[in-house]
């Protein structure tokens, strides 16, 4: 991959939005910061993004219907996608489902070295697959 990954962050909480963009910059990724499901999508089909960091809950839709939305598109299905929440309350079921559309899960707070390492693997990764 030629240049800068380019890391597309979906929080309704613009501050968690711009923590988790000055991180990943600072770091030597290009971050997009949108703040809803129809934002993001917007966002990836005018630049396909290497990989999504999404939050989980999101008023209007949330981060599943942006997922499930993102494995529809032939365009955008492939892309490593990374679910971070708060909601540390989630039931297996639910977790593994978000598995089954490739999606990894991390729990807020992310740290800086916890959040690198997450887009590194997904990177690794190269393309959405359960884990």
């Amino acid at each position: 991959m030629a240049g800068r990954a380019h890391v597309l962050i979906v929080d309704d909480d613009p501050i968690v939005g711009q923590t988790f963009g000055r991180m990943l910059t600072v770091s030597g990724f290009d971050a997009t910061v949108t703040h809803s499901a129809q934002s993001a999508i917007e966002a990836a089909g005018a630049r396909l993004p290497d990989v999504i960091l999404t939050d989980l809950r999101m008023p209007m839709s949330d981060g599943m219907e942006l997922i499930t939305r993102l494995r529809k598109d032939a365009a955008l299905r492939e892309i490593p996608v990374a679910v971070i929440t708060g909601d540390h309350f989630l039931t297996e079921e639910f977790l593994a489902e978000l598995r089954t559309y490739g999606a990894a899960v991390r729990f807020k707070p992310l740290f800086m070295n916890d959040l690198l390492s997450l887009v590194e693997g997904l990177l690794a990764s190269g393309h959405a697959s359960p884990q």
